[in-house]
């Protein structure tokens, strides 16, 4: 299995449940913590630590990327970063069903994206399902809160500190609370 093929079927949703499957994301979690322990085990200068998060990512991150150590994926190639974007400390984004982040997003300290669900039924709990997480251009995202698979949040929106977002977030719009629900638009004024 190679990468571009475990995102192409990462995309349908369906179960990660096959032994190849499984092996690849062994393979890749073990890949994502040796470069995650580098980085997150001294001081780098920003260049080097764009550095590394272009070799965890997969690709040459924008210059403009700018991330406070210490950060944690379980998988690392399924992070797609915009220009103007910045992630504060103790980040943890659950990757395999893929996190972007739109042009000019800020995430706050200890955010988790979790693109992973597990099956409901007791027989399914060992079986996860992949589903994307997508940010637009401008969201903010509030310290300690956690955006689960599946979830679209618009351009300019607010997630406040502490949210769990549950559902899709409309653009223009701030939440809040647990799970996250509407809290007021936001006009340009």
């Amino acid at each position: 299995m190679t990468i571009e093929t475990f995102k192409e079927y990462a995309k349908t949703r369906q179960a990660l449940d096959s032994e190849e499957i499984r092996r690849f994301m062994d393979e890749m979690s073990n890949e994502a913590r040796r470069v995650t322990f580098r980085l997150n085990a001294s001081f780098h200068t920003a260049d080097e630590v764009r550095g590394l998060l272009s070799d965890l990512f997969g690709y040459r991150v924008p210059p403009s990327l700018r991330i406070f150590p210490p950060f944690y994926t379980d998988f690392g190639k399924n992070i797609a970063v915009g220009d103007e974007v910045f992630i504060n400390a103790c980040c943890h984004f659950q990757d395999h069903g893929g996190v972007t982040l739109g042009d000019g997003c800020q995430i706050g300290h200890n955010v988790v994206f979790a693109t992973l669900d597990h099956g409901l039924a007791p027989e399914d709990r060992k079986t996860t399902y992949p589903a994307p997480i997508v940010l637009g251009k401008n969201v903010w995202v509030g310290s300690n809160a956690t955006i689960l698979s599946g979830v679209t949040v618009g351009d300019n929106a607010v997630v406040a500190a502490g949210a769990v977002v549950t559902k899709d977030v409309a653009a223009n719009t701030v939440v809040g609370g647990i799970p996250a629900r509407l809290i007021k638009s936001i006009k340009n004024e």
